[in-house]
């Protein structure tokens, strides 16, 4: 080095790449599954200290079974990874606001947090005026404009 120059480091700064953003891309591309297997495209997965413990999509259609959301899905597969029946410190990210039956499963579940893609007009828990746990945190609209563009794509497609 030159005489007079000192090295100087920036601060360092830690970025976690672990956001709602990033997440909610990981249910949308199981939304996609859905899609592609003719099922209404919702995705979700159950995330514990940054690491995804379970994912899912909705396979009502595949295997008739009128409960066989992605929620429900992901509720169940947490469950088994973790060994017991609560989603303590998890978060679910699902690409479509849970309905009723889903919002009672993630009562029951007393999962920490839910972030959501898009609203759900018409049967969404927030609609239908189904409470969730009271402990349980609600981040609404990440990445809802991909969220609803895939449910219009998909609905648009059945209508040809």
């Amino acid at each position: 080095m030159q005489q007079g120059l000192s090295c100087k480091l920036a601060p360092h700064i830690m970025i976690n790449p672990f956001t709602d953003e990033y997440f909610m891309k990981k249910a949308l591309n199981e939304a996609e599954m859905a899609f592609e297997k003719g099922e209404i495209p919702v995705g979700a997965i159950v995330v514990v200290n940054n690491i995804v413990i379970a994912r899912s999509h909705n396979l009502t259609e595949l295997l008739n079974d009128v409960t066989a959301h992605a929620e429900m899905q992901s509720i169940t597969a947490a469950a088994n990874y973790l060994g017991g029946k609560y989603l303590k410190d998890c978060t679910l990210y699902v690409t479509l606001e849970p309905c009723q039956m889903c919002a009672g499963a993630l009562y029951w579940s007393q999962i920490s947090k839910i972030v959501y893609g898009a609203r759900d007009e018409h049967r969404g828990y927030e609609k239908m005026g189904t409470k969730l746990h009271p402990k349980t945190t609600v981040v609404r609209g990440v990445l809802d404009d991909e969220a609803a563009d895939l449910m219009k794509r998909f609905f648009a497609e059945r209508r040809k």
